[in-house]
């Protein structure tokens, strides 16, 4: 394509075809340039624009870093430019790093290419019926596939069989009724077949070049293929035939447009990638297919090990992406060191697999039946492993079975009795297994027949898939006919099943199996509930709500039904738990998409232990136990990514068939701290009302989910938001008492994108798409607020997940860091003491070895009053170099605090009563400085604690403060609308100190978090709210940032006390007391110094686990 499509979606080929030596020359000086200029040192890509008709050139863009062009371009000419470039980085020189394939040249010779790469797009449209498929500057594509040949018709056809669009030859039939001609002016991912039609019918090259800019020697090239399809059409003669091969079809194609019943036989050779154009002989094994007589790989010395074929996964698209190349590499690496030759097949250039090092021979080809049986006639394995390449190689099983090809694992019987409806459900039952009623159909009334024996909803899904493609949910008869419509048009060959839709919690179980023995690494458990595909689903491990009972079935039924396939290596399984009953959705004997997943959680090399398993060993003998594996003390969290900020007008609406393009992991502590950390890492932002901002929800559910939507809205009116919902939720919402914001619906009014301009809307929560006539309106929404970045949510289950995630605090600041290669392997015990000063109460931990790397965290689940041990905070009490201890404070949010008077008189207490200081005067590091304490004694042990707590600093710069003044001693400010004087101060934390009337009638609750998080205090404020009782009396509320209204506040009092003070409330050198609700404090305040005294007490010493 010419200028205007995104390079991401363009077919691209090398070497340049089009350029002429002057024109390569131009553009290759320009490129060291502009390296040279910009002082770039390893890999850059610069991305050109070149006039057709002249010499005039433009630089588009220049990446000073590896792109998605080098993955590319390493594996089109064999030079691994990361690798160079890392070796770059560690101050190597081009001339000092040898050239791998050559084994002989350095890395400043350029590699030539005596072959023709072409690199083909994989798009998702087909995933999103309707969409458009238009193409521009904004990437669309999910992946690609690349092919080497010996001459651009060859790539392009190899290409585009190895993309699995269903096609061998670029006869594509038409998406539209559009003639040829308009349809060569629509710049999108069937272009290419639309050029290729134009060409058969009669087009001339120069019209297409006219209409669509494309080179003419594009255009010539793809004549080829079409005058060569006419010569044939009628019978094939040898010449023909061997030219067809040359041109790169399939035995199978040339019958089909011959019409002939045989042809004769021509063996595949295979040609090295040297990257040289044969100057040099390449010393490793990186081959491609062509029809000629000399065969590289068979002349190719073997070491005389067994082989063993490794089928990889093809593009990566919907339904297939890296995790199934994770577990091919696995396997290879696991097969190496058994002492195999492993040969891989694959064709995608963004794998590990694809990398020249990492089987003992790669094949750079289509995964086809043709293209694998001609590698395996070369090869002659011993075994093909099918069960990591996904549906790509999965699909493949039965030909190779056909053909007498071993294959290692489950084998095509196994697979087969999974896919089977009536064989499966005949192993059901002879287990007593449930699983949703179904029937297998063939017809449109056997469709609607089963439909109504069932009961609607139900779901519609064809046999043998993968990524859900095509599954969907039905409501009604209507929706019945338009889903087999599209179906039976495609042409099937195994029947539609229709299952009765029941939605309850979803669950996934990866299984081992031996033949003899089974090994459960993980269960997942799904936030949303069936219904919405398991890769478009945030799944949890380990299960977060089901009981010992109900897991000892799943690992029960789960033996059962490995045993059961025959299967030797990994099988997959989705159950559903409904009323309390276990149901099987589906069992796949391959591995599944949450391979990487278990095992990067579990510490279970699943794929190193299914390979070995699938060459003859057993579990016992491997080591790695059997039943279900021990549970880690982390919840681990799987969040899919979607791409729909670039696929911007498909209906983003989730449902059975999967929509997401990948996916990240959560680890924590806990279920919330664990999906905070995956949905941040996907991209959300968690926006809180609770700290004091404006924060709204808009609201609007399908008839069927209102009585569900009640709690949701009751979570989120607890969290301060602001309710906005269309009429039928509002009324819902109304009905429990809860104020909420009535809007017009979106095909009504424009009220709804009002509230995403003005900023009102944090998070939508929509589930009204689901009928056709409104999937327009929901998806012209969620566009906006893509690019607004306001989440949309279509599952209530995801949204309840969301608010208790707020509910819970966690910040990217407060979540522990997981080091995923050094894990616990259980929980560890954590000893504490739980003391409080004038009714603060915090846990204290002896860190004097720094084994609690990750305070932060901790806060939020042991300060939580319900679940946890209840406290303001947690105190670190640590060795000091400068003092006789350190004390570090954190919030109960996990924030640190620098000072707090009733901490350090605790932590005094901690230090005498258990014998790490012995006199009753000493000193103790902060963050804000040395504190020296003095300490009062009976029994023998600590009762009451004097603190100098330093001197004050009224500057506003200590605060820090935008207020344009030195001080601000009863200074009028706005917040949050009202008007106050406030005094501001530091003593050792910030204060901002209100004088009011009456203190047990200020509504600190909302008042503290206006004043905490105002703009005037750029790093937050704590707040007191001080009556003046006489002068030697305060009393006092406090609001401290991070932790909220507290009994006591050490430092608070003591800025209350020197507030007054400065604005002649109380004297100088005078005891004064304040009267907080946790008890009296005495201050002392000079100006060089400040005094506090007050009690530490002991509540009780405990042990937890964290």
């Amino acid at each position: 394509d010419p200028v205007g499509v995104h390079t991401g979606d363009s077919i691209v080929v090398a070497p340049a075809l089009t350029l002429s030596d002057k024109e390569y020359q131009m553009l290759r000086s320009a490129a060291l340039n502009i390296i040279t200029a910009l002082g770039i040192v390893g890999g850059c890509n610069c991305q050109f624009a070149l006039s057709p008709d002249s010499f005039d050139y433009a630089v588009i863009e220049v990446n000073p870093r590896v792109s998605r062009s080098s993955a590319l371009a390493s594996k089109a000419t064999g030079y691994p430019i990361a690798k160079i470039t890392t070796k770059i980085a560690l101050g190597y020189t081009l001339d000092e790093i040898t050239n791998d394939i050559t084994g002989k040249t350095c890395a400043c010779f350029e590699p030539a290419l005596d072959y023709v790469v072409v690199k083909l797009p994989k798009w998702p449209f087909e995933k999103f019926a309707g969409s458009p498929r238009t193409l521009g500057t904004q990437m669309k594509a999910t992946g690609e596939v690349m092919a080497i040949a010996q001459s651009f018709e060859e790539g392009i056809m190899k290409a585009v069989r190895g993309a699995e669009i269903s096609l061998d030859t670029l006869n594509a039939a038409p998406l539209s009724d559009q003639p040829v001609k308009e349809r060569l002016y629509n710049t999108d991912d069937r272009r290419l077949f639309t050029v290729f039609e134009a060409l058969k019918s009669g087009i001339s090259v120069d019209e297409i070049h006219e209409i669509t800019r494309i080179d003419k020697f594009f255009l010539y090239k793809l004549l080829n293929l079409a005058e060569f399809e006419k010569k044939i059409q009628n019978g094939i003669t040898e010449e023909l035939y061997f030219k067809g091969k040359r041109l790169g079809y399939t035995d199978k194609a040339l019958k089909r447009l011959s019409g002939a019943d045989t042809l004769p036989c021509s063996a595949a050779v295979y040609k090295m990638v040297d990257t040289c154009g044969a100057e040099f002989d390449a010393v490793t094994p990186y081959f491609y297919s062509a029809y000629d007589s000399e065969c590289e790989a068979r002349a190719f010395k073997r070491s005389g090990k067994p082989v063993i074929m490794v089928l990889g996964s093809g593009p990566i698209r919907i339904g297939q992406g890296i995790e199934f190349d994770y577990s091919s590499v696995h396997c290879v690496w696991t097969l190496k060191n058994l002492g195999y030759d492993v040969v891989i097949v694959n064709n995608n250039p963004e794998t590990v697999s694809t990398d020249y090092d990492t089987a003992d021979r790669l094949y750079f080809e289509p995964l086809c039946e043709e293209d694998v049986m001609n590698i395996i006639r070369v090869e002659k394995p011993v075994g093909v492993v099918v069960a990591f390449g996904g549906q790509t190689a999965i699909k493949l099983t039965k030909f190779l079975n056909d053909n007498g090809i071993k294959i290692l694992g489950t084998s095509a019987e196994g697979i087969d009795l999974a896919e089977d409806r009536e064989r499966f459900d005949e192993l059901l039952e002879k287990f007593g297994i449930k699983r949703p009623r179904g029937f297998g159909v063939n017809t449109l009334e056997e469709a609607l027949n089963a439909a109504e024996t069932l009961g609607y909803p139900v779901l519609l899904r064809p046999s043998y898939v993968i990524g859900g493609q095509n599954m969907k949910i039905v409501h009604n008869a209507d929706e019945v006919r338009v889903y087999m419509e599209r179906i039976l048009s495609g042409g099937i060959s195994n029947p539609v099943l229709v299952d009765k839709y029941m939605a309850g919690k979803e669950l996934e179980v990866d299984v081992i199996s031996d033949g003899k023995d089974v090994l459960i690494p993980g269960v997942m458990q799904h936030i949303e509930r069936a219904g919405v595909h398991s890769g478009d689903s945030i799944a949890v491990y380990p299960p977060y709500n089901i009981d010992d009972k109900m897991m000892g079935r799943i690992t029960d039924c789960s033996e059962k039904l490995a045993l059961a396939l025959g299967t030797k290596g990994l099988v997959n399984i989705q159950y559903l738990i409904y009323n309390n009953e276990l149901y099987v959705i589906e069992v796949n004997p391959r591995a599944s998409r949450t391979v990487p997943y278990i095992s990067k959680v579990t510490g279970v090399s699943m794929v190193d232990i299914a390979s070995r398993v699938m060459t003859g060993a057993t579990l016992k003998e491997i080591g790695c136990g059997t039943g279900l594996h021990k549970t880690p003390p982390y919840f681990a969290v799987k969040v899919p990514v979607f791409s729909f900020e670039k696929l911007s007008d498909v209906n983003s609406y989730l449902g059975p068939e999967m929509k997401s393009t990948g996916e990240v992991l959560g680890l924590g502590k806990t279920l919330n701290e664990a999906l905070f950390k995956g949905l941040t890492s996907a991209g959300m932002k968690c926006r809180s009302a609770l700290s004091g901002g404006d924060a709204g929800v808009l609201i609007s559910v399908d008839t069927h989910d209102q009585p569900e939507v009640l709690s949701l809205a009751k979570k989120l009116y607890d969290l301060k938001f602001k309710l906005y919902a269309t009429s039928e939720t509002a009324e819902t919402v109304k009905s429990l008492g809860i104020p909420v914001t009535e809007i017009a619906g979106i095909r009504e009014s424009d009220n709804a994108f009002r509230l995403l301009e003005n900023g009102d809307i944090s998070y939508i929560i929509y589930t009204g798409a689901l009928m056709d006539s409104t999937v327009d309106d929901y998806i012209a929404l969620h566009r906006r607020a893509l690019q607004l970045s306001i989440p949309c949510f279509t599952s209530l289950d995801t949204a309840n997940a969301l608010a208790d995630i707020i509910a819970s605090r966690y910040t990217e600041q407060n979540t522990e860091l997981v080091d995923i290669n050094n894990m616990r392997k259980s929980r560890l015990p954590l000893k504490f003491a739980k003391m409080q000063g004038t009714g603060d109460d915090y846990i204290f931990i002896e860190n004097f070895d720094n084994s609690v790397s990750c305070p932060e965290s901790l806060c939020i689940s042991l300060c939580d009053r319900n679940t946890g041990i209840g406290g303001y905070g947690i105190v670190l009490i640590e060795n000091s170099t400068v003092a006789d201890a350190k004390m570090r404070i954190y919030n109960k949010d996990g924030s640190e605090g620098k000072m707090a008077g009733n901490c350090i008189r605790c932590t005094a207490k901690y230090l005498y009563d258990n014998g790490f200081v012995s006199n009753d005067e000493f000193s103790v590091e902060t963050a804000s400085g040395i504190k020296r304490l003095k300490l009062y004694t009976s029994g023998g042990k600590v009762t009451l604690v004097s603190v100098d707590m330093g001197k004050a600093d009224f500057s506003a710069k200590a605060l820090p403060s935008t207020v344009d003044a030195d001080e601000i001693i009863d200074y009028p400010v706005k917040i949050a609308g009202r008007h106050y004087n406030i005094t501001c101060v530091n003593v050792g934390n910030p204060h901002c100190v209100v004088f009011c009337d009456n203190v047990e009638t200020a509504d600190v609750e909302t008042i503290g978090p206006q004043f905490e998080n105002a703009p005037l205090f750029p790093e937050r404020i704590n707040t007191e709210f001080v009556r003046v009782v006489n002068s030697n009396m305060l009393k006092m509320r406090v609001w401290e940032r991070g932790n909220g209204e507290t009994c006591a506040c050490g430092t608070g009092a003591c800025a209350a006390v020197a507030a007054a003070v400065k604005n002649g409330k109380c004297k100088a050198g005078e005891d004064i007391t304040v009267k907080v609700k946790g008890g009296d404090l005495t201050v002392n305040y000079t100006e060089e110094r400040i005094i506090l005294t007050g009690n530490a007490v002991l509540v009780y010493n405990g042990v937890t686990e964290y």
